[in-house]
């Protein structure tokens, strides 16, 4: 399985609204897309954030499956309203989590 953690930062501009919106957006593409095992995506509430106040997290069944998913026009779309409201900045890291307890 691979675990994909992406945070986002958004202009001073940037409502509350429009940021859970986007937030919605990108939880339902667990609806759209194969390969998605879990997905969860909200806002920061704490102040460790670096100025970071979204955050995303999927868990894919493959990496074939998350190689799917960037370049998939539903993704896409998710990410241009991001963009459209005021993304400055994002931080993802990926990684393969192993069976072993």
């Amino acid at each position: 399985m691979i675990e994909h953690i992406v945070l986002f930062k958004f202009s001073d501009s940037t409502t509350e609204a429009q940021k859970e919106e986007g937030a919605s957006r990108l939880r339902h593409l667990i609806h759209e897309l194969p390969g998605i095992i879990d997905i969860q995506a909200g806002q920061n509430y704490s102040t460790r954030g670096k100025g970071y106040s979204m955050a995303l997290t999927v868990l894919f069944r493959s990496k074939e499956d998350h190689e799917h998913y960037t370049p998939s026009p539903e993704h896409q779309a998710a990410h241009s309203y991001l963009e459209e409201i005021g993304l400055i900045d994002s931080l993802a890291v990926d990684f393969e989590i192993s069976s072993e307890k």
